[in-house]
């Protein structure tokens, strides 16, 4: 039985609604995955309800007495509102609008932007993922140019779902190669993981460092020595 089965649609959790046009235009909803295209006004402020009671619902499984515990009375709106408008708003919001630019100069050498500060969170533990990104890009004559704060903009915004890091700094390679068209396109990104730090292991030092490399990056070696050489990750001169 399916969300909508026998089941008239204005008696029905927002959730459901949503995954119904979801599910109906074949499109998938994994936790990295942005559904803002399937959002009508007013869903994110009654999603923002259900979540809040469902979360409710956790901390009295969990044995907190939410009516008297003058901590805990309204934590699980707190934590409904940061996981929607804050730390996975990335899913529910239509990308930040960036203005392009032609490539007037005919700029063809090596450009760079970074570190830029990304947070995230691991869709396995929900834990937070803290870290470091670089970005390199290698433009032609008909590449479009963006401002650096755009760059922030857009990482921030495909970093702010639950996901694993491998993934997340292709979504940010393929968005950025979508919007400026280069020649090549590098990430590069460097993480601590909370949920190595805080639970499991409680490994407080191991970082993640992986990269995307795009294009002249993936086939120009000297190109690609270029660029890590000159970010120096995990040297702590960034």
């Amino acid at each position: 039985m399916n969300d909508t089965t026998k089941i008239p649609e204005d008696v029905l959790p927002v959730s459901a609604r949503v995954r119904a046009r979801i599910r109906e235009a074949g499109r998938r909803f994994n936790a990295n995955d942005n559904i803002a295209d399937f959002l009508a006004p007013g869903d994110l402020e009654a999603l923002l309800d259900e979540v809040a009671g469902r979360m409710e619902g956790v901390l009295e499984s969990l044995v907190i007495d939410v009516e008297n515990d003058h901590n805990t009375k309204d934590t699980a709106r707190r934590v409904a509102k940061m996981y929607l408008n804050e730390v996975f708003q990335g899913r529910y919001t239509a990308a930040p609008r960036t203005t392009e630019f032609p490539n007037a100069e005919g700029l063809n050498e090596l450009m760079i932007v970074g570190p830029i500060t990304v947070r995230s969170a691991c869709s396995h533990h929900f834990c937070p993922i803290m870290g470091k990104l670089w970005v390199g890009v290698m433009p032609n004559e008909h590449s479009n140019l963006i401002g650096l704060s755009k760059y922030s903009r857009l990482a921030e915004w495909i970093m702010s779902r639950p996901q694993i890091q491998e993934e997340a700094i292709s979504q940010v390679a393929d968005l950025l190669s979508g919007i400026v068209a280069p020649n090549g396109l590098a990430v590069v990104m460097e993480a601590d993981h909370f949920c190595m730090h805080w639970r499991g292991v409680k490994d407080a030092g191991a970082k993640m460092i992986n990269s995307v490399m795009r294009g002249s990056f993936l086939t120009d070696a000297t190109l690609r020595r270029e660029f890590l050489s000159l970010i120096n990750v995990g040297q702590g001169k960034s």
